[in-house]
């Protein structure tokens, strides 16, 4: 069972990550094998596993120190990932994941749908096996409540010239942020922090999560497909802008509009010119100085734990300042 190489320089997480996927992969029993198979690859196909990671740093903090417990739930957080990744891939009718064919290329969107459908159950039947109150079930049907606010907000937003900065920044606090920020908040909550504590520890998941999504939609802009594992700037044929264009447009909306409204029949020259002006108008250079200030938020908070956790805190640092760094 591998893990993506940046693990190697935390073993103990690592060892926790291996047994996280290890649960991920028992829960997954299916009478389609073709399916279940589909799906293990994806569990399989070399995610960070960035959310589970955090929840299992936070729980670190606690007093109540269950491994069985930390890293079931820390697969039920994973799994709600995956399956919001399925049906985005419906959506956005993606032909690749991580490299790989999704499950709807592969499948077809039905079956696809019910991949996605019943990641959802394990990650409920992990929660309610293990979590510890009400609380962790109810936030986290408010936060899948706030995931779909935020795809929902992107759809509306697809193909919008004259999209704002802030509502990319909302669409993606639920989309993206909001995972981060329920990941921390369990981890912390369920290994017997204070309410209060788990708060914080949630702000410091969202302000990552932030800064995350906005990495990712940089690499459209700096890496190629093979780094990527899909085509570059496909999400914008597919109307999804994100800041580094949505900044651009800001700047000369009449420059990027004459390849933008060709829509899903952008060339890959078109794709290039796009890329090329986006870098002109500093789309680019502002989208990595507001991801440093998000990630900067992150750390200063990560620096106020408390002290007699060194290490957690120490890793939690190192985690987060890559995140800035990341290629892929």
């Amino acid at each position: 069972m591998k893990l993506h190489p940046m693990w190697q320089d935390y073993p103990d997480l690592a060892k926790q990550l291996t047994t996280t996927l290890q649960l991920m992969e028992n829960v997954v029993k299916l009478k389609n094998k073709n399916v279940e198979s589909a799906v293990l690859d994806m569990i399989h196909a070399g995610g960070k596993l960035l959310r589970p990671a955090y929840q299992l740093l936070f729980a670190q903090f606690g007093t109540d120190q269950d491994e069985k417990r930390a890293t079931s739930l820390a697969a039920s957080i994973e799994m709600l990932h995956t399956a919001t990744l399925i049906h985005d891939d419906i959506v956005d009718e993606s032909e690749l994941r991580r490299g790989l064919p999704t499950i709807r290329s592969a499948f077809g969107n039905d079956t696809a749908v019910y991949a996605g459908d019943y990641l959802f159950i394990c990650c409920f039947k992990l929660l309610s096996d293990y979590a510890t109150s009400l609380k962790s079930l109810q936030l986290n049907s408010r936060s899948m409540e706030k995931i779909l606010d935020g795809e929902l907000g992107q759809m509306d937003d697809r193909y919008k010239l004259d999209q704002t900065i802030d509502e990319y920044l909302e669409n993606i606090s639920g989309k993206t942020a909001e995972l981060f920020a329920l990941s921390c908040f369990v981890g912390a909550f369920e290994s017997g922090n204070s309410e209060r504590f788990a708060k914080k520890a949630g702000t410091i998941g969202h302000n990552i999560g932030i800064a995350f999504q906005i990495m990712d939609d940089l690499l459209d802009y700096q890496a190629d497909a093979a780094m990527l594992g899909k085509p570059v700037l496909e999400d914008v044929r597919q109307g999804v802008y994100s800041l580094p264009l949505i900044y651009a447009l800001n700047q000369d909306n009449q420059l990027l509009r004459p390849y933008l409204e060709k829509k899903k029949n952008m060339t890959d020259e078109d794709t290039r010119q796009v890329q090329r002006l986006v870098h002109q108008l500093g789309g680019v250079t502002y989208a990595q100085q507001l991801a440093a200030e998000y990630t900067e938020q992150a750390l200063k908070d990560i620096r106020k734990l408390p002290d007699n956790y060194f290490d957690t805190k120490e890793k939690l640092e190192r985690l987060t300042s890559q995140i800035l760094l990341r290629k892929s």
